[in-house]
């Protein structure tokens, strides 16, 4: 407990003087003894002749004397500091009786065991009713401390201000309470606009899977490694997909006995282009390797017409849920030579009803009823690929789509790659997604293509159907 010089204000009662009645509490003294011993900060008093009167329990914890040893004594010389700098730093302490506002030092004090510690002091006159000085209050701490303090203030103001990635500190409700610039603007809005707003009102995807990485760490406490996040930002242009490689730290209330959480502490970085490059090296490597087991697995077969079903069903893997080989009727021409529409008569399909390789059909040579301007026609006039998708239509409607045009009802985009070999238009192959995928993209018609080149290079070397071989 802190101690205090307190004149006056313990006398004994005399034999003839009655106790005081009532409930016996806390006077003014004990309070300020209370407050005192509360302090984070190390605060000694003196009063106007530089005798300490007071001495709280974070001084003591600093420099090991206590308030009975520090209480009483005139001025820190000979005991709290050396004799050599004692008029120095009394001279400094006491000049704040005289300045206006608080004074601010820095210099070593000696600890009870003979140690020296540095600490930085910020003093200031304490004054009487009559407005003159009556003593003055030092407020000390070590000067590591306070350097740690400064320090986290500063961290604390460069990341809301000048941190070249996005911190968002988000409340016990899950909604932003604190956001820095960059989060600002990677979630197209301001900084204010943002707080105390549901995550759902500021992304369009990846809400819930965000959510659960807040509520775990305001459970549980951060996560071992950052987590890589997709997300849906709403922008002028629309809905924007972008990555977010997050962090995530629980914050709790320095001041509170036990940990109280105030929070979750959200830092993020925008890896959207990184990321999209590695799954495009990703994809490019798996569909090397596709294209290099089909290419050993297709040499082994006999039948040229057997080795462009195996290009097809390697090709199938990741890429389409269905596709279908369809071959110009007769013998294939040259360029200019064709006169009219052309016609084509399937040669070969995925089964439409459940996973497995593809077969053989048409052997027949039966047109298909393929409509004008159906997407394999135009490839075959065009010979160049074409795009066909359904579009965000109602599911009754993209069924209609896909019947009319003679595919399997569950399919949403097509893709068609014309099948050339020796300078002739052959056929052409049709991939087929359905609405659990995205639509095909230039990357993917440029793999359609490389399988086209190998589809129709088996399909020239069987010949026409019902025919020898190529010539």
């Amino acid at each position: 407990m802190s101690a205090s010089r307190r004149s006056g204000t313990t006398d004994e009662l005399g034999p003839d003087e009655p106790e005081r009645a009532g409930p016996v509490g806390p006077d003014g003294s004990d309070l300020l003894a209370a407050l005192l011993d509360g302090m984070d900060a190390a605060l000694c008093a003196f009063d106007a002749d530089g005798v300490v009167t007071h001495w709280n329990r974070e001084a003591e914890r600093i420099l090991g004397w206590s308030a009975e040893e520090a209480v009483g004594r005139r001025g820190f010389a000979g005991w709290a500091v050396r004799e050599a700098d004692a008029e120095e730093v009394e001279g400094r302490l006491m000049s704040a009786m005289r300045a206006p506002g608080r004074q601010v030092h820095e210099f070593a004090l000696v600890t009870k065991d003979g140690g020296r510690v540095l600490v930085r002091t910020q003093s200031a006159a304490v004054r009487g009713p009559d407005g003159r000085p009556a003593g003055l209050y030092c407020a000390f701490s070590e000067v590591h401390a306070q350097i740690d303090l400064e320090r986290s203030i500063a961290l604390s103001e460069a990341l809301f201000e000048d941190a070249s990635w996005g911190v968002v500190l988000v409340d016990a409700d899950l909604r932003p309470a604190v956001v820095n610039a960059h989060a600002a603007r990677a979630l197209g809005t301001g900084r204010t606009a943002v707080l105390g707003r549901p995550l759902g009102e500021l992304l369009t995807r990846g809400v819930e899977e965000l959510e659960n990485a807040l509520t775990h760490v305001l459970a549980e406490g951060a996560p071992p490694a950052p987590a890589e996040m997709w997300v849906g930002v709403r922008t002028p242009e629309g809905e924007k997909r972008r990555c977010w490689r997050s962090g995530f730290l629980r914050l709790a209330s320095p001041l509170a006995e036990e940990p109280v959480p105030l929070g979750v502490g959200w830092l993020f970085q925008d890896v959207t282009e990184a990321k999209q490059g590695e799954q495009e090296a990703a994809l490019l490597r798996f569909r090397a390797n596709q294209l290099h087991r089909a290419s050993r697995a297709a040499a082994e077969c006999e039948d040229p017409a057997e080795a462009a079903t195996v290009h097809l069903d390697f090709a199938l893997a990741g890429f389409a849920d269905h596709a279908v080989i369809d071959r110009v009727a007769g013998a294939p021409t040259a360029d200019g030579e064709t006169t009219g529409p052309p016609r084509l008569a399937r040669v070969a399909a995925t089964p439409s009803g459940g996973p497995g390789p593809s077969a053989l059909t048409g052997h027949a040579g039966l047109p298909v009823r393929y409509a004008e301007g159906h997407p394999a026609l135009q490839c075959v006039a065009r010979a160049g690929s074409v795009r066909a998708s359904a579009g965000t239509v109602a599911p009754d409607q993209a069924r209609e789509w896909a019947r009319a045009r003679q595919w399997p009802e569950d399919t949403v985009h097509a893709l068609c790659a014309v099948l050339r070999s020796r300078g002739r238009t052959l056929g052409v192959v049709t991939f087929l997604r359905g609405a659990a995928r995205t639509a095909f993209e230039r990357s993917d018609a440029t793999y359609a293509e490389d399988v086209a080149v190998r589809i129709a290079a088996a399909l020239d070397l069987a010949g026409p159907p019902g025919g020898g071989g190529g010539a």
